[in-house]
């Protein structure tokens, strides 16, 4: 919810610095979340976290660098690190994972997304990282603002919880 005069709400800033599908998760599960539970939600997308914001998400996971991803048929146990590297790869990888976002019933990033508008989550695209990826408005959805770090650290210096996903 946006920050209201005298609200009593507590406060969640939140960063997004990455712009894969399975890093898409973390922030609008939590800024929903938080919203849900009546706080006032600001988040600030930078780098490859403006990903998140555009019109057209075209969202892959990137196995290789990714320890900690299960794999499936047990090929964490056999299959190398570096075998994550090859051609084709990623597009397996994606497609499994929405295979499994969907067979488990979880939201869509686009749903998850639209929930903490719904919900006055102050969205925040980068100005600086726009301009550096020669990015403009008309790539990301209506509904966000812009602004750079000073705009974010005004309502963070005032937050409860502070986070970085």
């Amino acid at each position: 919810m946006n920050t209201i005069a005298g609200s009593n709400n507590k406060k969640l800033a939140l960063i997004a610095t990455k712009g894969t599908l399975d890093w898409a998760y973390p922030p609008f599960i939590l800024a929903s979340t938080a919203a849900a539970l009546d706080y006032d939600v600001h988040m600030f997308f930078t780098f490859y976290g403006l990903q998140l914001l555009k019109k057209k998400l075209d969202l892959k996971v990137s196995p290789l660098g990714n320890p900690g991803m299960p794999m499936p048929m047990g090929m964490d146990k056999w299959f190398p690190v570096a075998g994550t590297a090859l051609p084709g790869m990623e597009t397996m990888m994606t497609s499994m994972m929405k295979s499994k976002i969907k067979n488990k019933g979880v939201a869509s990033v686009e749903s998850l997304r639209d929930a903490c508008l719904e919900s006055g989550v102050t969205m925040i695209g980068c100005q600086m990282t726009i301009d550096l990826f020669d990015l403009s408005p008309d790539d990301f959805i209506d509904g966000i603002e812009y602004g750079g770090a000073a705009t974010f650290f005004e309502f963070a210096g005032e937050s409860d919880v502070n986070l970085m996903v």
